[in-house]
C-alpha cells in the first residue's frame, strides 16, 4: 500500500498558504505561487532588517547635523566635542533631543563647545 504522508503534506502546504494571506490573486490561493511569493518576501524581510538600521542611523545623523549647524557647529565637530566631554549618548537619543527638547540639546552643544575649547590646551600641554 502506498503511503502519501497526506496529513503532514497538507499541514505544510496550509501553513504556506496562511503565510501568504493578504497577497493578491493566485499568490494567496495556490501553493506553488504562494510558496514563491513567501520565499521572496522572507528574503526581502531579512535584507531590509539590515537596511533599516542603516537608514535610521542616517536619519539621526541628518537631524543632529541640522540642529548642530543651527547652533554654530558641524556634525563632526559636535560629535568630537561630545566624545571629548565624555558624554556617552547614542545618536538615536541625541537626535530625539534635537527634535523634541531644544533646551537639553543646547546643554549638549555647550558641553561640546567647552570640551572642544579645552581640547587644544590639553594637547599642547602633552607636547
Amino acid at each position: 500500500m502506498r503511503v502519501t504522508n497526506a496529513p503532514a503534506s497538507r499541514k505544510r502546504r496550509k501553513k504556506m498558504i496562511t503565510a501568504a494571506k493578504g497577497y493578491r490573486m493566485r499568490r494567496s490561493k495556490l501553493y506553488r505561487y504562494a510558496s514563491d511569493a513567501v520565499d521572496h518576501a522572507r528574503q526581502y524581510a531579512y535584507r531590509d532588517r539590515k537596511t533599516k538600521k542603516r537608514l535610521y542611523r542616517r536619519l539621526w545623523q541628518v537631524r543632529i547635523n541640522a540642529a548642530a549647524r543651527a547652533a554654530g557647529l558641524t556634525y563632526s565637530r559636535f560629535m568630537e566635542g561630545l566624545k571629548a566631554a565624555k558624554i556617552g549618548l547614542d545618536r538615536k537619543v541625541i537626535s530625539d533631543l534635537a527634535a523634541t527638547d531644544a533646551a537639553a540639546f543646547d546643554e549638549l552643544i555647550n558641553a561640546a563647545k567647552a570640551a572642544l575649547a579645552a581640547k587644544p590646551a590639553a594637547t599642547l600641554a602633552k607636547a
